[in-house]
């Protein structure tokens, strides 16, 4: 996962996509310009690949090509891209996942395959949402702001839309 490094006055602070983690102290500069000796950073704690393909910038509109997975439990993620999946009316175009724990091996199968084909560094770890793409067979997004709005595109293109 890239990582930005954004060192001020007082402290240096590691910054990824979605967190800042504040590491080690650095002195303010002194008057004598004496350089303050070189701090090694700790990496932050590895959290899961954030994968942000979006529909449109290498994945086609086309209807039936993706699937999305949410979880069963009360992931409030999960539960807000479902809410948008009904709301939005892409039933009949985007084929929709629930993943149980304990249950629905085929599913989760299907998911680690998905994660496995993404590439990235794949550490084993699935995490949902996931929109994946049927064609490629590989996770577009698991950002849930970025398969949201995806979903939004989807219900207003023209290929997405019921037949009057």
């Amino acid at each position: 996962m890239p990582q930005t490094h954004v060192q001020t006055h007082v402290q240096t602070h590691v910054q990824t996509p979605d967190r800042a983690h504040v590491q080690t102290p650095v002195p303010a500069p002194s008057q004598s310009h004496v350089p303050a000796p070189a701090r090694s950073l700790a990496p932050a704690p590895a959290a899961a690949a954030v994968l942000r393909g979006r529909i449109g910038t290498g994945f086609s509109p086309v209807p039936h090509r993706y699937r999305l997975y949410v979880a069963a439990d009360d992931c409030p993620s999960c539960l807000g891209v479902t809410a948008a999946f009904a709301d939005l009316g892409l039933r009949d175009t985007v084929a929709l996942t629930v993943l149980r724990p304990g249950s629905d091996p085929a599913g989760h199968d299907a998911l680690r395959r998905a994660y496995e084909a993404a590439g990235h560094d794949h550490d084993g770890t699935l995490t949902v949402p996931a929109l994946c793409d049927g064609w490629s067979g590989r996770v577009v997004s698991n950002h849930a702001p970025d398969i949201l709005e995806d979903l939004r595109r989807l219900s207003v293109h023209p290929a997405f839309r019921p037949a009057p």
